[in-house]
Order: structure tokens, then C-alpha cells, then sequence
């Protein structure tokens, strides 16, 4: 297995025989491990010993969707819905720049009320009050003419987790009136209208197999997104798939580490999931081969409200806290936090189109 391990680094793929092979067999004794150091070795040929900070906004937990793994499906009556005002997200985004964040994550539900003209607005602001920060926009599936006004308005990012890039398991986890094709289609769009993407699946999500793991790699190394989020499926009592197993920690930091030699250049999170599934799960993942972490930038007021799983971690804490508390965190195993825009390494500035080109002092400054 090892040899496998040794053949995704040197060629940066594997067959799909080869990679059902890999994950199927990471149990193997010495193979975690083995992996993680060489996924380590490789990232720090491009990233060195930085993990990067991005500062998290969940500015609204209603949804259109009905999802049903979700905490903050359409259909889940006991959710506490909220939906932050313009004004408190500028204020979420001034303490986080108070505090040193250069990336701001605003992430929601697809919330109807945030029309293409609202959330503009809100971009433009952000924009205009911390030309120094990129915005990454995390709000679903929408149109190509809201994408790209998005972009125009500002946001340089966005992150669409793909869930599963297989169909047979996509329809296990969503509804009818969801289509696999046409989230897919917004991955390309995005990427077409100049946006550095991210994508990302669950790990250990109800139906989901080795082979639907091969797809979702096989998927990523096609679309060569900028961005992979992955983490455990986690149950949430209010949902349909309340009663399956989570998934596991051991599968999660395998996959990462695979992802880091699939594509060495990805920004890859360890994600509050895996500090909910484990109380040194975050570090774990930047031992794997993470390089993103995202403290919450969120109201207190608001945060135990946006809860997709069960037990998320991190709900009482003010800004402040949540980020020093990271900040030591991972410095405690030897690693240093970065709260620079953090591009991801290798990303041509010069390639988003309808906006200009920025001077070369300021693109050195926001690359790796």
C-alpha cells in the first residue's frame, strides 16, 4: 500500500482500481501514518509550517432546501431561525479585521430574503470598508448571472461542497427537487466566471461506499478547484438520518492526506466537524495535511442556531477567543497561523476576469 501512497505523490493520481485499493486498505499497519508524513512533506514545499485563517460569518440559517442530513433543512420546524442584518455583518467583519482576519467566509443557507441585489450590497460594502480582505461567498446553488454579478461586486471566492459526486448516493441525501447535474454545472460556472472554487463531501454519510469516495476524487482531480472541504458526516437529532452512525475520524484524516498528494497546491480546512468528533480533531487534520482553519466571526447570540450536526463545538465563544484560542492551538503543535488573505499557492491572479489586475507589489504580499 505504501507503494500506492508513493505513486499518488509522484504522479499526482492513481487508477480507479488503484485508489478504491488505497482507501480500502488504510488500516494497514504503518499506512496512516506513512501517508500523513509524506502529505506534510508535501505541503510544506509549498505552505512551510502556515496554516491559514479565515474568519467565519454564518449570517443565516434559512434555507429553501431540504437536504436531509441538515440541521437547517427547509422542513426542520424546530430550527431557531435567524438571519443577521447587513449592519451586523459589517460589524462581524470590523472586529474580525480588528483582529487581524484578511479572509472573511460569509456562509449561509439559501436563504430567499438575500437577493442578488442585497447580497451585492453587502459584498460591495465589505469590499469597499477592507480593500485589504478577500471575500469568499458560501450560499449555494444560483445562477450564473448571480455569480458573476457576486464576483463583480467583489467576492473572490466560494465554496460549494459538492456533498457526493456520486448519483445514486446524491439521491439518498437530498430530495427530488435536487440535482446533482446542476450542482456540478454552478462548480464549472463559478470556476469559468473567474472565482478560485472549492468543493468538498462528506465523509461516512449514509450509503456513501469506497467507490463513492473514488468518484469524489476522480471528480476533484478533474475540476482542479482551488479549495476541498471535507469532514464527518455527524447526525442531527431533527433530521431524517438522525439515527445513522457518524462518520469516523481515522477515514476523514486519510482522505485529507490523500487530497494533499492529489493536488499539493489545495487549501484544505480542518474543519469544526473534526474538532466535534474529537477534542484534538483540528490539529489532527493539519497533521494530515490541512492547511485552512476558520475560527467564527459569528454573533454569540446566533452561533448555537446554525447547527447543520449535533454538538458543534464552539458556540459560546466571543471572535476574540475563538481565534487566540486557535491561534495557540496550533502553535502547540508547532505550526503558525497565517491571517493573511492566503491565496491558494500557484493561483494566477490575472485569470479573474472583469476585474483588474492588481500592481505586482500587492500580489506578492497575498501569495504564499
Amino acid at each position: 500500500m505504501k507503494k500506492l501512497v508513493d505513486k499518488l505523490e509522484r504522479e499526482r493520481t492513481l487508477s480507479r482500481r488503484e485508489f478504491k485499493d488505497l482507501i480500502d486498505g488504510r488500516q494497514e499497519e504503518g499506512l496512516a501514518p506513512y501517508l500523513f508524513q509524506r502529505a506534510c512533506v508535501v505541503r510544506q514545499q509549498l505552505y512551510g509550517r502556515e496554516v491559514y485563517m479565515r474568519g467565519l460569518i454564518e449570517f443565516t440559517n434559512y434555507c429553501r432546501n431540504d437536504c436531509l442530513y441538515c440541521g437547517i433543512r427547509n422542513s426542520n420546524r424546530q430550527a431557531d431561525r435567524y438571519r443577521l442584518s447587513k449592519e451586523q455583518i459589517l460589524d462581524c467583519c470590523r472586529q474580525g479585521h480588528e483582529l487581524g482576519f484578511r479572509t472573511f467566509v460569509l456562509q449561509g443557507g439559501e436563504d430567499p430574503y438575500f437577493t442578488d441585489e442585497r447580497l451585492a450590497e453587502i459584498v460591495r460594502e465589505i469590499h469597499g470598508r477592507h480593500p485589504d480582505c478577500a471575500i469568499t461567498l458560501s450560499v449555494g446553488e444560483r445562477s450564473r448571472e448571480s455569480y458573476r454579478l457576486l464576483f463583480e461586486a467583489g467576492a473572490e471566492r466560494y465554496l460549494l461542497r459538492h456533498e457526493t459526486a456520486n448519483q445514486e448516493h446524491y439521491d439518498l441525501l437530498h430530495p427530488a427537487s435536487m440535482s446533482l447535474r446542476e450542482r456540478l454545472q454552478c462548480l464549472y460556472e463559478l470556476k469559468e466566471i473567474g472565482y478560485q472554487v472549492g468543493c468538498g463531501f462528506m465523509v461516512g454519510s449514509p450509503g456513501q461506499t469506497t467507490d463513492c469516495l473514488v468518484d469524489d476524487l476522480l471528480f476533484i482531480k478533474e475540476l482542479t478547484p482551488q479549495m476541498v472541504g471535507i469532514g464527518p458526516f455527524i447526525p442531527h437529532k431533527d433530521t431524517p438520518l438522525a439515527g445513522e452512525p457518524a462518520g469516523t475520524l481515522e477515514a476523514t484524516l486519510f482522505l485529507l492526506g490523500m487530497l494533499r498528494l492529489l493536488d499539493p497546491a489545495l487549501l484544505l480546512p480542518a474543519t469544526t466537524a473534526l474538532g466535534t468528533i474529537h477534542p484534538q480533531g483540528r490539529e489532527l487534520g493539519v497533521q494530515a495535511g490541512a492547511n485552512v482553519v476558520m475560527p467564527n466571526l459569528s454573533p454569540v447570540g446566533v452561533r448555537e442556531k446554525y447547527l447543520l450536526y449535533d454538538n458543534k463545538i464552539c458556540t459560546g465563544d466571543e471572535a476574540a477567543e475563538c481565534r487566540h484560542c486557535m491561534q495557540n492551538r496550533m502553535r502547540g503543535i508547532g505550526y503558525d497561523v497565517v491571517v493573511s488573505r492566503g491565496d491558494c499557492a500557484g493561483f494566477i491572479q490575472n485569470t479573474l476576469t472583469g476585474r483588474e489586475q492588481a500592481n505586482p507589489e500587492e500580489q506578492e504580499e497575498s501569495y504564499v
